[in-house]
Formats: C-alpha cells, sequence, structure tokens
C-alpha cells in the first residue's frame, strides 16, 4: 500500500471518480465516430483531452481515469500508428491526466485506463461479453504491451475497466501477477442486476478477481444507474474489497451506428448516491453519458 495510492484514498473516506470522458469530449464538438473513438485525440487534440480532465478535477473529482479506454496496438496499427508512436500515445495519457492534477487537485490520483479486449473489436462487444473464440493467450497478448506501456508513465493507479467476461477476468488476474508494486482496480460491464454482459454472475466475476490478492478495489461501471444497487449488494455479500461503481446514463449503444440511443437519466440525485454509499460503495463516479455538473453533485453529497 502507498502512502498516496488509492487504497489508501479509501481508507480515509468516500472516493469521487471522474465522469465520461469521449461523451464529454463529444459535448464540447469531437465527432469520435470511429473505431478508434476517444483514442484519436491522443494524437489530434490533446490539449482537449487535457481540458476534460481539468474539468474533472475542478467538479471535485478524485481520480482522474485516462484516455486509453480505446487505445491497443492492434487498433492504432490498423489505423495507419506504429508501435512506437502507439508507446508515445498511450504514455501521452497519463501525463495528460497528471498535467490536469497538478494544475488543479495536486493530491488526486491519475487511473490508467485498461479497456476490455471489445477495445480492440470495436465492435459494442463490452456490452454483450461476445467476443466469439477468443483465447486467453490472445486476451494476454493484447493486454499486456498496453498494460506495460502505462505503466511506464507511472500512473498511480491500473483501471481495468467495463470487462464483461469471465474468461477476461480470468485473463487479466493471471497476467496481472506479471506486474509487481501496481495498484489495480477492476470493474465489470452488467446487463442487469445480477450478470456480467456475458451471462456470469457477478459474484463468479468478484470472486476471483478477489482471489488474485492483487487488487485494492472491485465494482462495476458503464452499466445502467437501475442495476447498481442489486449489484452492490451482490458484490458486498461477495468480497471484504473496497466497492466501485461508476454507471453511464443508462441509455443502450448501438455497436453499428457507434452511437448511444435511448433517454437515459439526466444525472444521480442525492438519495440514489446515498443508496449506493449504504449498500458499500467507497468510490462514486460517472461512464458515457455522466458529465462535470453530476460529479460535482456526486462530490457535494458524499462530503455533505
Amino acid at each position: 500500500m502507498t502512502p498516496n495510492g488509492l487504497a489508501t484514498m479509501l481508507q480515509r473516506g468516500p472516493v469521487v471518480l471522474d465522469g465520461g470522458l469521449a461523451t464529454e469530449l463529444e459535448a464540447r464538438g469531437h465527432d469520435l465516430a470511429g473505431p478508434l473513438w476517444s483514442a484519436r485525440l491522443l494524437r489530434d487534440r490533446p490539449g482537449d483531452i487535457e481540458g476534460v480532465h481539468r474539468a474533472y478535477f475542478e467538479a471535485g473529482a478524485d481520480v482522474a481515469i485516462t484516455a486509453s479506454y480505446q487505445a491497443s496496438y492492434e487498433g492504432f496499427a490498423a489505423a495507419g500508428i506504429g508501435r512506437d508512436e502507439t508507446t508515445r500515445l498511450l504514455r501521452l495519457s497519463v501525463k495528460l491526466a497528471r498535467h490536469a492534477r497538478d494544475a488543479v487537485r495536486p493530491d488526486g490520483l491519475v487511473a490508467a485506463s485498461v479497456g476490455p479486449y471489445a477495445a480492440v473489436l470495436a465492435d459494442g462487444s463490452e456490452y454483450t461479453g461476445d467476443y466469439g473464440p477468443v483465447t486467453t493467450e490472445r486476451l494476454a497478448a493484447v493486454h499486456r504491451p498496453r498494460i506495460a506501456a502505462l505503466l511506464g508513465a507511472k500512473p498511480d493507479v491500473l483501471a481495468f475497466e467495463t470487462i464483461p467476461s469471465i474468461r477476461e477476468v480470468a485473463a487479466l488476474v493471471e497476467l496481472l501477477a506479471e506486474f509487481s508494486g501496481v495498484e489495480a482496480w477492476m470493474t465489470f460491464c452488467c446487463r442487469d442486476g445480477e450478470r456480467l454482459s456475458d451471462g456470469t454472475p457477478v459474484e463468479e466475476a468478484v470472486r476471483l478477481a478477489d482471489g488474485s490478492g492483487r487488487l485494492v478495489a472491485v465494482g462495476i461501471n458503464c452499466t445502467p444507474p437501475e442495476h447498481i444497487e442489486a449489484l452492490l449488494e451482490r458484490a458486498r455479500a461477495t468480497t471484504g474489497l473496497p466497492l466501485l461503481v461508476y454507471p453511464n446514463r443508462g441509455r443502450t449503444w448501438d455497436g453499428a451506428a457507434h452511437e448511444w440511443r435511448g433517454a437515459g437519466v439526466d444525472g444521480f440525485a442525492p438519495a440514489v448516491v446515498t443508496r449506493w454509499r449504504e449498500r458499500g460503495a467507497r468510490g462514486i463516479g460517472g461512464c458515457c453519458g455522466i458529465g462535470p455538473d453530476t460529479i460535482a453533485g456526486v462530490a457535494r453529497t458524499l462530503r455533505g
């Protein structure tokens, strides 16, 4: 446990996570259509990414999650970007968040996002868990260099997030053993109040992640907010690890059109945030569709 790491911060009290990065960039006028999604702006408009990180810290976030969710060697290669430049862009994602943190919230943390294998497929499969016949070796081969590159920029914690498949949970648990002295959390993408996107009971995923002994927190992200209370209760009954939740707005992702559909919620009411806290959430933030105003409300509720 590092003196200024996530585990220490969680011990001190409730932690405010940031909100959706890509959807906030879209709200500011960026067209993120395409397989690279927000990762394209690491190359094209890095200053705008830093600006969103600053907005979340100014709203009261304790932790910024980097713009590396969709960034992979395979994805960048398909866009004609070589390995050296991909490594630079992955590390830049950490530096941008750190610059924003240092300017606004020097005691905040930077979490390096390691998105799921679905980021390579770029087909929305984080919401179905359907990876086809992919092997554990293939999953590890995709994640290993991403993790190494991100760690080269010295983030405070790794965020294995939006993990939809129990096979991927197992692969990441095994892979994390290759990297010593690293704080990490893992959060799952769920289809309802009971199961991961691939249909696995959330208890099974939490139990497997907890059993690794390498994670400082587990939880749920990019899942509709109406499922969070039930999922928290199931997770809390399975693990003693701190729980994190950062739901999306509750809309449905259209993988073919690369866009969100439906209305969703406008934010998280204080009573909702309070119920998540009462059911064991130690860190609360937002994912796709949740912006700085909602995070400011979360901060007021948790610190009030």
